[in-house]
């Protein structure tokens, strides 16, 4: 194994973050307390510490928002000219770059993830949607959906808290293109760049009522989206809570979205650039510490290259650095929750009950926060639980094949339908196996890459609906 050299700790500075020690409901263009009552604290992952307090919106607090929400569309957001609404979204888009440091910061304090992805990943790509959907407001007639597009109304929308800042920007940047209004509820465990976000929506004077931010626990994301106020359901998240939202919403006129979990396969064939391929496979899974719907958790390798490539992404992930998510130097930061950790350890545990044979690199993991090392399972099986279910952490199931035609088999073996890998140097088989993957997106020879312009969604359990491009703006119109 090659020697890991160490490097000088590079953290980047808490002093760009101002938080409030408490912070409101942010309702109709201002910050008001929540009428529950109740509250609830928001931690650093990375060391268990208290990071701020956030209201938690009960009943009353949702429909006060809907209200606004209703308020501003039909008043003043939706009788405006795409031209003018977009100058808001540019204007938005710009300020998320010129804050942009203390986003990123911010994100990983509260998120746990490390700050260069937040840096180069998080915040370039949600001021992207937001360029991207603001260059679309005065446009929409011409996106082949219908010679007088309309909009839907107020749009419910939940995000989760694997990417709070981006997963908000897909969500609203296309909700405001289109002229509806927004409801928006932030994760629990992630509420603090939404928060910020609404003082971005001060900042640039957006109407108000056209963006409202309802912080809370699950009781609050199922009142919202249960309001009969509400014209359109975005969702992103875990499929059980996904099913329970589309039977909500079941026999009402609200249009539903959902981009729930995956499992997503990443195919190397013999002929593959395997370093190449080890790069693409580590990112694939260990970006933000698995916790990405579309992450690459099950490989699937050529029997002829699987000895070789195994060595060499062994070699590779031993290089890792785990730690300090504000340090530059870090690639793996701290798991976002104490639940979310415990889901790892239980279902990585019942795989070595199961017989899978485990490995971790050497690596001295923190005493506080969440933490959990990368990790490959080796000797699995179609039949156990780590290659069935979605264990939405830095673990990866390696299987092998013989075939093309059994590699499309074991990928599409799986109740979701996210995302695939497919590394190859030959067209003619990657097209081949691309066309049989029953997945929304497959990447050819890279993983992970995404664009405002490239639609986003899967099909089965992974949900339905697209987000992103033109598709995405489909979603919002009547």
């Amino acid at each position: 194994m090659a020697e890991i050299l160490e490097y000088a700790p590079a953290p980047e500075s808490r002093s760009v973050v101002t938080l409030r020690e408490n912070y409101d409901l942010f309702v109709d263009g201002g910050f008001v307390p929540a009428e529950s009552g109740e509250s609830l604290t928001s931690l650093n992952p990375a060391d268990e510490s208290a990071l701020a307090t956030v209201a938690v919106a009960g009943p009353t607090d949702v429909d006060r928002a809907v209200s606004a929400a209703r308020q501003a569309q039909e008043n003043v957001w939706g009788p405006m000219s795409g031209a003018e609404r977009g100058k808001y979204l540019f204007r938005i888009a710009r300020i998320l770059q010129e804050r942009s440091r203390e986003l990123a910061v911010l994100e990983t304090m509260d998120n746990g993830k490390p700050i260069k992805e937040t840096r180069d990943v998080d915040l370039p790509l949600a001021a992207a949607h937001f360029f991207y959907h603001a260059g679309w407001a005065d446009k929409l007639h011409h996106a082949g959906l219908g010679t007088d597009p309309r909009p839907l109304g107020v749009a419910a929308q939940v995000i989760p808290w694997n990417f709070p800042l981006l997963m908000l920007a897909w969500k609203i940047a296309p909700a405001l293109a289109t002229g509806n209004t927004v409801v928006l509820k932030p994760a629990e465990t992630t509420p603090l760049t939404a928060l910020v976000f609404a003082e971005i929506c001060q900042e640039a004077d957006l109407p108000a009522g056209v963006v409202n931010i309802v912080t809370g626990a699950g009781g609050t994301g199922r009142t919202l989206v249960e309001h009969p106020g509400v014209d359109k359901v975005a969702f992103t998240g875990s499929t059980a809570v996904g099913r329970g939202i589309a039977r909500a919403v079941a026999g009402t006129r609200k249009r539903l979205t959902l981009e729930l979990g995956g499992k997503g396969a990443n195919i190397v064939y013999d002929d593959a650039a395997l370093d190449q391929a080890v790069e693409g496979i580590v990112t694939g899974i260990f970006f933000n510490q698995g916790h990405v719907c579309c992450a690459g958790s099950r490989l699937l390798v050529q029997e002829s290259v699987a000895e070789e490539l195994l060595s060499r992404l062994k070699e590779r992930v031993s290089r890792i650095r785990v730690g300090d998510p504000l340090d530059k130097n870090t690639d793996l930061g701290a798991i976002n929750s104490a639940d979310q950790l415990s889901r790892i350890r239980e279902v990585t545990d019942s795989g070595e009950a199961e017989g899978v044979e485990r490995w971790s690199p050497a690596c001295d993991l923190p005493t506080a926060g969440y933490w959990f090392a990368p990790t490959l399972l080796t000797g699995v099986s179609q039949s156990h639980r780590v290659v069935r279910e979605e264990i939405f952490g830095p673990v990866l199931s390696v299987l092998t094949f013989r075939t093309p035609e059994e590699a499309v088999a074991k990928a599409n073996n799986t109740p979701y339908g996210l995302s695939a890998g497919v590394w190859t140097e030959k067209g003619s088989r990657m097209l081949w196996t691309a066309e049989r993957l029953r997945a929304g997106v497959v990447w050819s020879n890279t993983f992970n890459k995404l664009d405002p312009a490239s639609p986003f969604g899967g099909y089965k359990e992974s949900g339905y609906g697209r987000e992103g491009g033109r598709h995405g703006l489909e979603a919002y119109l009547g």
